[in-house]
């Protein structure tokens, strides 16, 4: 295939050349530049372990994270070496496989130079797998009172923010101020902003209640906040019915249909009310990552990049968008941005790239295989959609578990998370509950 050997160089882009290039040794294999080492970045990495192609993997953090078991980083389950691994240690079997740590500014589509900064790498296939920010909807500014739940950094940060709340309750005298800081609001009731709410009431109403002195923790107010006229608006409403049902048994107070108008240090405005709130968390949305800008690219209302039926971008075929990054219309409708979509993607371009590399062109397009939504609502308790199939409750949260341990990576990271979640469950303990704090550098 043509443009997946050939380079365009000139003056200037030898000038640009990243070390990590100039380390690497001349070769007619086509080179295969990944963005983004999550789901659909690591996917397509590992399946083309061994491929005829020169890879490397381009990622502004050195790990993987399994992003879906963020929230229980945050509350204090499990320490963020539990969900993630050095990419460095996923792919060292790979000898095809260069990683580079590094911030990824913008592509050169032309010259198919991959910018970082004054460095640059040059591709002969490209496959941004960006992933995607919390979308504010318009207010950025609320950002500072309101963090979301994307990377380790957010979920310690909420975490530290989470069990402050109950340190400073501990030694305030003034009871208004007290049930100020024992209130937690959460925007957005999606899988994240259910799962967070069910994880703060039982660390709030079980594993913190024998630990304090001065105040009674089971009286911690939880709201789950979301502005549709129903939660979890991507499973069936006999499903998100008993969700609700179940979260507001566990002591959450669930609000429907009533968008946040204002957010502030003081906590949230909603319907015209203002809820004194020390901890405010954001779950109400993603916006996509600046992958379409640097392409040039048509994107959606989310910032998406409107890839076609093979996941490249027009007039680009060798320049592929997937996960998060990516708008992927099927049956007439956008897929969801969620872990599923993108490993299917990923493993798909990574089969593409693997026959154009040895010269077959032709390839059916994408298809993703839907194989059931999951979301889990605190201890022993979840909801399964899986076709016509539809669980609740513990059989359907032992199916969630298996899920989600399976796809951790790494050995060691799947026994620690057994057995963390077995300690848990039979003691109501939260293991990781560490208040730390950034030391500040002198300028």
């Amino acid at each position: 295939m043509k443009e997946m050997q050939e380079t365009t160089t000139t003056p200037d882009t030898q000038n640009t050349i990243s070390k990590q290039e100039q380390r690497t040794p001349a070769t007619t294999m086509p080179h295969v530049v990944i963005v983004g080492a999550g789901f659909g970045g690591l996917q397509a990495a590992r399946a083309l372990g061994n491929a005829p192609v020169q890879v490397t993997v381009i990622d502004r953090q050195n790990h993987h994270l399994f992003q879906p078991l963020l929230y229980w980083v945050a509350t204090a389950g499990l320490s963020p070496a539990d969900i993630s691994s050095p990419i460095r240690a996923i792919l060292r079997r790979q000898k095809n496989t260069d990683v580079l740590m590094a911030e990824v500014t913008g592509v050169d589509v032309e010259g198919q130079r991959v910018l970082m900064g004054e460095r640059a790498v040059p591709y002969d296939c490209l496959v941004l797998a960006t992933g995607a920010y919390d979308n504010y909807f318009g207010h950025p500014e609320w950002e500072h009172d309101a963090p979301g739940l994307k990377s380790i950094i957010d979920a310690t940060s909420i975490r530290r923010d989470i069990l402050l709340a109950f340190e400073a309750a501990e030694i305030e005298t003034d009871p208004q101020k007290v049930q100020e800081l024992l209130t937690f609001v959460l925007v957005g009731a999606g899988p994240t902003g259910v799962e967070m709410a069910g994880a703060i009431a039982e660390l709030a109403h079980k594993a913190l209640a024998s630990d304090f002195r001065h105040i009674d923790t089971r009286s911690t107010r939880i709201i789950l906040i979301e502005a549709a006229p129903r939660m979890l608006a991507a499973f069936p409403e006999s499903l998100a019915r008993k969700t609700r049902k179940k979260l507001k048994r566990m002591g959450v107070e669930v609000m429907e249909g009533t968008p946040v108008t204002q957010v502030d240090a003081r906590g949230v405005v909603v319907d015209g009310k203002r809820i004194d709130a020390h901890t405010v968390i954001w779950s109400a949305g993603v916006t996509a990552s600046p992958a379409g800008q640097w392409l040039g690219a048509e994107v959606d209302r989310a910032g998406r990049v409107k890839v076609t039926n093979d996941l490249s971008i027009p007039n680009h075929p060798n320049v592929f968008v997937i996960g998060d990054t990516a708008s992927v219309m099927q049956d007439g409708k956008p897929l969801p941005g969620v872990a599923p979509v993108a490993m299917q993607a990923g493993r798909y371009v990574a089969s593409l790239i693997a026959q154009r590399a040895i010269g077959k062109q032709e390839h059916a397009p994408f298809h993703y295989r839907n194989k059931g939504n999951l979301a889990t609502v605190g201890r022993s308790y979840a909801i399964v959609e899986m076709g016509k199939l539809r669980l609740t409750g513990l059989v359907a949260w032992v199916i969630w578990l298996v899920v989600h341990i399976y796809y951790l990576i790494g050995f060691r990271n799947r026994l620690i998370t057994m057995f963390q979640w077995a300690w848990t469950y039979t003691t109501y303990s939260r293991g990781a509950r560490l208040i730390t704090f950034e030391k500040d550098r002198e300028p």
